[in-house]
């Protein structure tokens, strides 16, 4: 069994509504945080390999409960390393941050979503990847044997492949045919109990620079326009013509 560090993000549950003040997304009128989706698929395939499972978060204090919620579904260690506005970061400073974390805990495996929920980047398994010198599989749905001999499902350009590989790698992960597991009580009671390790990023001896991409503003979408109801036969002509000519689906 490989030692196997698992990448976390906390992002704003898929049901959350989004107010954008200032230009900025306003998180603090975010009413509730979640594990980011295709994390939950990371985080499952780990516990499925068993062995030591290091989840591993950057992020504000408020991400710390994500890596209470995976101490009570089995990882056995846990690393945050706080920046509190991670929009002030561009992901090669994410990427530096996250594989200082990798390398400190010795794992030679890494496990994270194939994107965050929030950003859909998918920039961090590559980029971790690219600066621990590890192969890296993305988009894979699909993941069998161990740090000896992975064989991972992903799409290609003719369909679906199987890719094997073995550590040092990073895979990420797509959507998996089996659901991260809920906690049981006892699991629950003993997360709270959990040592975290914190770290800043200079604990990590990352030096972060300055970052090449920087955020500009964040706009909510345009609004939809009003419904428009039409009613009788003598309103065919008017509905073809607008499918047609406005909506272009004729």
């Amino acid at each position: 069994m490989a030692d196997i560090a698992v990448l976390l993000k906390q992002v704003p549950d898929t049901n959350a509504k989004i107010v954008i003040s200032g230009g900025r997304v306003d998180e603090g009128a975010v009413n509730k945080w979640s594990m980011s989706p295709y994390d939950e698929y990371a985080l499952e395939s780990a516990l499925a390999q068993g062995g030591s499972i290091t989840a591993i978060t950057c992020g504000p204090a408020r991400a710390k409960k994500l890596l209470t919620d995976a101490a009570a579904v089995g990882a056995t260690e846990l690393m945050h390393i706080v920046v509190e506005d991670l929009t002030t970061l561009d992901s090669n400073q994410v990427s530096s941050i996250l594989s200082a974390a990798v390398q400190r805990t010795g794992a030679t495996v890494v496990f994270c979503g194939k994107q965050a929920a929030d950003t859909n980047a998918g920039s961090t398994g590559p980029g971790v990847a690219r600066k621990m010198g590890a192969a890296c599989v993305t988009l894979v749905s699909e993941l069998s044997g161990d740090a000896s001999g992975f064989s991972a499902l992903r799409p290609s350009s003719e369909g679906m492949e199987r890719v094997s590989i073995a550590a040092p790698c990073v895979i990420a992960f797509d959507k998996m045919a089996t659901e991260l597991r809920r906690p049981n009580v006892k699991g629950i009671m003993m997360a709270k109990k959990k040592a975290v390790e914190t770290l800043s990023p200079a604990d990590l001896g990352v030096d972060l620079g300055a970052a090449d991409v920087t955020l500009q503003a964040q706009n909510p979408p345009a609004e939809k326009p009003a419904g428009q109801k039409f009613e009788g036969a003598e309103s065919v002509a008017t509905v073809v013509s607008k499918l047609r000519d406005e909506a272009k689906v004729l």
